[in-house]
């Protein structure tokens, strides 16, 4: 793996700058240039990330997505390591970058692609697109108020689904794990009133709407980092993002299940 490495950390955890500085003497010594930032500088990292070779993310998994969701637009791989709490999308602990960067930096490794999702808001049903905005992890319509009740109305490929009321919303909904091996979405009612509350999972080609029918705001949420509002009467569209996140793995493809089950302590290796 030949070009520029960018390095990326969560400056709030007091490891991530000693650990970035550990990564870059590491790329250093592969003879590779290399460039390091902040997660929180966006505008830095998608100046910087056209034309990067490899993207090490340092942190959790919200480190991950905000940096993933950048670099996915050039098609830059990307390894994490680990410094949040589960890491589910991480790829090494601190602890493995002395023995194991180098491998991945030689190309010793292959490129886990991830389907993104993307959400198109229109202001009716009719209009014209007035933004996109793509997802690693989840979009979620919901409430903009504590106390407010959503409605929403569900289709695919316009087909209708299921009108939905939310109340409340949940840590856990409740959803299927899927491997990052299906391609498909799954749309998961959070807290439902009055309405059908389980699971719909649907191929990665369709296209679902929402639509928003109540009279106070609601909101877009990207991967629970960026929050959009949404008005009366408004259509969000989801569907599978042009953009592809690449991860760079090392293992068996079937190691997503063993590392699943280390994660949430249910199942030993």
């Amino acid at each position: 793996m030949t070009g520029r490495v960018g390095v990326v950390y969560q400056p709030q955890h007091p490891a991530a700058q000693e650990l970035a500085a550990r990564v870059r003497e590491i790329v250093a010594q592969e003879g590779q240039a290399v460039w390091a930032g902040s997660v929180w500088d966006v505008a830095d990292l998608k100046a910087n990330s056209v034309g990067l070779s490899l993207v090490v993310a340092l942190g959790g998994d919200g480190t991950i997505l905000r940096v993933g969701r950048v670099v996915a637009v050039h098609g830059v791989p990307l390894l994490g390591v680990n410094l949040g709490r589960l890491g589910f999308l991480s790829e090494l602990e601190p602890g493995d970058v002395d023995a194991a960067l180098p491998s991945y930096l030689r190309g010793d490794c292959w490129v886990e692609e991830r389907t993104m999702v993307r959400a198109t808001v229109r202001a009716s049903a009719d209009g014209p697109p007035t933004q996109s905005y793509d997802a690693l992890n989840e979009v979620l319509v919901g409430r903009g108020g504590l106390s407010r009740i959503v409605r929403l109305s569900l289709s695919v490929d316009g087909a209708p689904y299921a009108p939905t009321g939310s109340t409340a919303c949940a840590l856990a909904a409740g959803g299927p794990v899927l491997s990052p091996y299906v391609p498909a979405l799954v749309l998961i009612p959070v807290a439902p009133h009055l309405s059908l509350a389980r699971a719909l999972v649907v191929p990665d080609q369709a296209t679902v709407q929402v639509s928003l029918a109540a009279d106070h705001q609601a909101v877009l949420s990207v991967d629970g980092q960026v929050d959009v509002p949404i008005d009366d009467g408004a259509l969000v569209e989801i569907s599978a993002s042009p953009y592809r996140c690449r991860f760079l793995r090392r293992g068996e493809r079937a190691d997503f299940y063993r590392r699943l089950g280390e994660k949430l302590r249910h199942l030993r290796p």
